[in-house]
């Protein structure tokens, strides 16, 4: 359980967020979501009203977020990066150097300056778990989207060499690494509705079926939990055997 752990959660309309925050505040924690989003008061109370309990910043760069949460709850016991952006699909000779940049940014930069920004309270108080959300698509890659999976990649890297930096700390560090979870950020509804076009995507899976985005979130959990305080270091991959 996760009775009054404080947890910052970044994309959180993205991805596994939503499912991840739900779970986390069952279990007790305080959780406040982050999201570009949020800067509009329609999207934030939207976002609220299906998560009860469930609070929102509309604040964005780290030292922001770090500001806001000190003057809530005076600390972060633990960060979620649930990063999103764009997988843009390119061959490595026509991708644009600027599309690669922000690639990089969003995946690896601010992920990095998210964790460099909360690692100092935890260092402190010698206790903290960050989880980063990243892909499982590094473990094979993916042609014309390397930009993508290089990003996803160095945030893998990032969770190995952080893990052992901050381990006599106290803090863990670790990775959830999913693919083909059943989320509107990775498959369209109307893409799914089609079945033919599922039965094309779970084909490559070895469990036979797309993974729910509430599996994910309970993974998070875990790992955010004391039953995790002596695993650290691991991607983890979520992606029915496929990787």
């Amino acid at each position: 359980m996760l009775d009054n752990r404080i947890v910052l959660i970044t994309h959180a309309t993205h991805f596994v967020g939503g499912p991840a925050a739900e779970e986390m505040a069952a279990q007790g924690a305080r959780v406040v979501c982050h999201d570009e989003s949020f800067v509009d008061p329609t999207a934030r109370e939207a976002f609220i009203a299906e998560r009860p309990g469930v609070e929102t910043t509309d604040k964005q760069s780290p030292a922001d977020l770090l500001a806001d949460m000190t003057e809530r709850y005076g600390r972060v016991d633990v960060l979620v990066n649930n990063d999103a952006f764009p997988a843009l699909r390119a061959s490595v000779e026509e991708a644009d150097l600027e599309d690669m940049r922000r690639t990089l940014e969003a995946l690896v930069v601010q992920p990095f300056a998210l964790a460099q920004a909360v690692l100092p309270g935890m260092r402190e108080r010698q206790s903290g778990k960050i989880i980063f959300v990243t892909s499982a698509a590094p473990f094979h890659g993916l042609p014309n989207y390397s930009m993508y999976v290089t990003g996803r990649g160095a945030t893998n890297a990032l969770t190995l060499s952080l893990a052992k930096e901050v381990a006599r700390h106290n803090i863990q560090v670790n990775a959830l690494a999913p693919n083909f979870v059943e989320s509107p950020t990775y498959f369209p509804a109307e893409l799914l509705a089609n079945p033919e076009a599922k039965a094309k995507i779970v084909k490559n899976i070895p469990l036979g079926r797309l993974g729910k985005p509430q599996e994910a979130a309970a993974t998070i959990a875990f790992l955010a939990s004391p039953g995790a305080d002596f695993i650290t270091g691991h991607v983890l991959p979520f992606a029915g055997g496929w990787a």
